[in-house]
């Protein structure tokens, strides 16, 4: 099923959608393949049961939401929220063409969304950490649940403690400046909510209880062969970040750039592709009503 509630226009949302959406669709074969291992861990602990009635927060292409949808079954239902409807295109048709009619996506703002309290379960993987006023996304994310419901989200875990984006922007910033602090981006970014007591925090000033954070650690596939690996790392990430902000620098030290990258990244290849590590915080909390 297809909704658009509408978003609003900020300079984050605009974004997402002018710059990211063509590079995340380029590299989905790494965004929603690449988590396999890491999603694997996660996803089947979900304490989401046949029936419930579920949110899926930055859904993205849709494949939490769809997987969510098989789990609550045909008593349940799913509805995927994200700012991007080019990324839910792709929900719609996966949806379609596998035959499963009880998810529902909509094009919104989730800070802002009117959800109605009938949902038994919200969850999202990676989308939380960027939020543009984390405590009024998670506020509203807990208006979505009944008394009693569960919020569960994925968020990175420190740069330190994710190789996989570290490794490669310490290689860039061999060779560039830090982006400045006008740089456009994408809200706070992947490791906003790396911080413990600073998320616990958040979550209790908007209102949830039995708060709970469970590590989870998990190879990720960041390329199927180096050359893919080095084209992601350049187009999205912190390692992209800098490079894109760098402008015609960054197209002068190109080659000696790509080949750091090469040389770095080849050091993980594996049968899979380019493996390297990567770690999150699983967040569950409760509205207590």
């Amino acid at each position: 099923m297809s909704t658009t509630a509408g978003t609003q226009q900020n300079e984050y949302v605009d974004f997402w959608n002018e710059v990211l959406v063509p590079k995340f669709t380029r590299f989905k074969h790494i965004l929603v393949g690449g988590l396999t291992h890491h999603s694997a861990k996660v996803l089947p602990t979900l304490a989401v049961r046949e029936g419930d009635r579920v949110v899926d927060v930055g859904c993205g292409f849709g494949d939490t939401a769809i997987e969510l949808a098989g789990r609550v079954g045909q008593s349940g239902s799913v509805l995927g929220i994200d700012c991007c409807d080019a990324f839910l295109e792709y929900g719609r048709r996966d949806a379609e063409a596998a035959g499963i009619d009880n998810v529902t996506f909509v094009e919104a703002d989730v800070q802002t969304y009117p959800f109605e309290p009938v949902h038994d379960f919200c969850f999202s993987r990676f989308g939380t950490q960027f939020f543009e006023n984390p405590v009024a996304g998670l506020k509203n994310m807990r208006a979505a649940l009944k008394p009693g419901g569960t919020m569960t989200m994925i968020v990175w875990r420190t740069i330190d403690d994710n190789p996989w984006l570290g490794q490669p922007k310490q290689v860039v910033m061999q060779f560039l400046p830090p982006p400045g602090e006008d740089a456009r981006s994408c809200g706070p970014g992947p490791f906003s909510m790396a911080d413990q007591p600073m998320v616990t925090k958040q979550l209790e000033i908007a209102g949830y209880d039995d708060i709970e954070f469970e590590r989870i650690d998990a190879p990720l596939m960041v390329g199927r062969t180096v050359e893919d690996a080095v084209a992601f790392q350049l187009a999205l990430g912190p390692a992209g970040e800098v490079y894109r902000e760098a402008g015609d620098l960054a197209e002068q030290r190109h080659v000696e750039i790509v080949d750091a990258l090469r040389a770095k990244l080849a050091a993980h290849e594996a049968p899979e592709g380019i493996m390297m590590n990567s770690s999150s915080w699983k967040i569950s909390a409760r509205n207590p009503g």
